[in-house]
């Protein structure tokens, strides 16, 4: 998931960085690089704000001169998450299903905590769906 970055200087010689796909999203950093790897984090956070809220994530929109890209397991946390809401489904039924604790199914959506891909895997499988991963050339 590569999400746009809006830069803008800033009054104080930091760049702001926002996203237009989640307007929640502003941070800044000194330099673009410190500004984009701040971007990374409050993109997280916003997402599982969001999460917690069982509010819908956005798929990203065009990128334009800036952009970054969210870590693969944080990916594939979000891709459960869509899969979970879209089958009309909560953390408790998806718990039962898999025959989980409450804490096990929470650490499955928080994007901070490493998660087991087999555990991801797991809960997709009895979602229905299958967990694919690609590889393309960097951009």
């Amino acid at each position: 998931m590569r999400y746009a970055v809006e830069l803008t200087p800033d009054d104080n010689g930091t760049l702001l960085a926002t996203v237009p796909d989640l307007p929640e999203v502003a941070t800044f950093g000194e330099n673009e690089e410190v500004a984009l790897g701040h971007a990374i984090d409050a993109i997280a956070t916003a997402i599982q704000g969001r999460m917690s809220d069982r509010e819908t994530v956005p798929e990203p929109g065009p990128v334009g001169q800036h952009s970054v890209t969210l870590p693969a397991l944080s990916v594939m946390k979000v891709a459960l998450y869509r899969a979970m809401l879209a089958a009309g489904l909560r953390k408790s039924d998806l718990g039962r299903r898999l025959g989980w604790k409450p804490a096990q199914v929470d650490r499955l959506f928080n994007l901070r905590h490493a998660s087991r891909v087999d555990q991801i895997e797991e809960a997709f499988r009895v979602l229905g769906k299958s967990l694919e991963i690609e590889v393309r050339d960097a951009a």
